[in-house]
């Protein structure tokens, strides 16, 4: 089983969801898990972590890991080419370094690489940017290209996007 997961920021809580399906290949998810917190961090320049991780792992309590084989982030593993960690690389540290994490991100991290690639899918100009740490970068980069959706965003980080979104008033 997969796991995607994306957290929306919103007035002092973060709304965290994560979509589980079983394949690469898969266009419908099996389970969908969702968590509000309240009291988040504020954000800090480079140390997106702080924020997101503790909503991540606490969403993570919700889920039994035992068939979990790799867990797609909205971000970054690491942020810069002397292996500085980002939020995937803290998460792949605080599950024992058991999961495979794939940081599939929107926006160019300037500071990085050697440890990303820029990834077309569809016809679209802008680049999707894949990180990873669990996982060869050019596996994971395979991973997302052949996912499910003839656009930029797969349709499972698509339909994930749109939940995170939904309701947060």
């Amino acid at each position: 089983m997969i796991l995607a997961f994306d957290t929306y920021y919103f007035v002092n809580k973060a709304k965290t969801v994560c979509l589980a399906f079983e394949s690469w290949e898969s266009d419908e998810y099996c389970r969908l898990y969702s968590e509000i917190l309240e009291g988040i961090a504020e954000y800090t320049p480079g140390e997106f972590y702080k924020r997101e991780l503790p909503c991540i792992l606490s969403l993570l309590k919700q889920i039994s890991l035992e068939q979990v084989t790799s867990i797609i982030v909205d971000g970054y593993v690491f942020l810069d080419d002397h292996d500085k960690l980002g939020l995937g690389g803290y998460l792949y540290n605080a599950l024992g370094k058991k999961i495979p994490i794939i940081g599939v991100a929107k926006t160019n991290f300037a500071t990085l690489e050697k440890n990303k690639r820029e990834l077309l899918r569809g016809e679209s100009t802008r680049p999707l940017y894949i990180t990873s740490m669990g996982i060869g970068l050019e596996e994971a980069t395979t991973l997302i290209r052949n996912m499910k959706g003839g656009y930029r965003i797969p349709t499972m980080l698509k339909v994930l996007d749109q939940f995170t979104k939904e309701n947060n008033d």
